[in-house]
């Protein structure tokens, strides 16, 4: 019996030991991301490369308090949750104020810009999807990381249909029009996860 325990503990540390590790990678590239993502949505005036930097800034804060949490108790994974949960609310309710914005003040964004920076992202996330993929089920945690990563890889796809309808169009609706569904994305994952943890959350309360 006691050395069915001490392989138990040894292959949950082994698991959390893995998660630690795909945590670091995958935010140390969504951290260099967000600010080439970010750096490039200014230059070029695009709704929906700022809409995908602000998912990657996200991705970094979430990432880091996943990486924090990875070893402890099912109600810190939970509030790891609610709290990357909270990231993508917000996020979502500021790409909409930037889309008002750009409504009353138009500008025709650069395609080249979204087309080129959209791409490198699409790649980086894809990276990082692969990385994520083996640990989507392994807890709350983990899987609402897997979540953030997935959809990035829409964002991304979205981005660069975004950049196909500025150059075709020659105006900034394509544009907008994904940053805005990008929003709407933060708002329906947020949900999401705020319903994941809150489950796990209640469940481990009444234990």
């Amino acid at each position: 019996m006691a050395d069915c325990c001490c392989n138990t503990l040894s292959e949950l540390e082994k698991l959390r030991s893995r998660q630690s590790r795909t945590l670091i990678v995958v935010l140390v590239i969504n951290a260099v991301m967000f600010l080439v993502e970010f750096s490039a949505g200014i230059i070029a005036s695009s709704t929906s490369l700022l809409a995908d930097s602000l998912d990657m800034l996200g991705d970094v804060f979430a990432y880091g308090f996943s990486l924090y949490v990875v070893s402890r108790s099912d109600s810190w994974k939970a509030a790891a949750a609610l709290f990357k949960g909270g990231i993508m609310a917000f996020f979502g309710i500021f790409v909409m104020g930037q889309a008002v914005y750009k409504v009353l003040f138009p500008v025709t964004p650069r395609f080249e810009w979204i087309g080129t920076i959209g791409l490198l992202a699409l790649v980086m996330n894809a990276f990082c999807l692969y990385l994520l993929w083996s640990h989507r089920g392994d807890d709350v945690n983990m899987r609402s990381v897997w979540l953030c990563s997935r959809n990035d890889i829409i964002a991304n796809t979205s981005v660069l249909l975004a950049a196909a309808g500025v150059l075709i169009f020659n105006n900034q609706w394509p544009d907008l029009v994904v940053g805005i569904g990008i929003a709407f994305l933060f708002l329906r994952s947020a949900f999401s996860v705020f319903k994941d943890a809150i489950a796990v959350y209640s469940a481990d309360n009444k234990e």
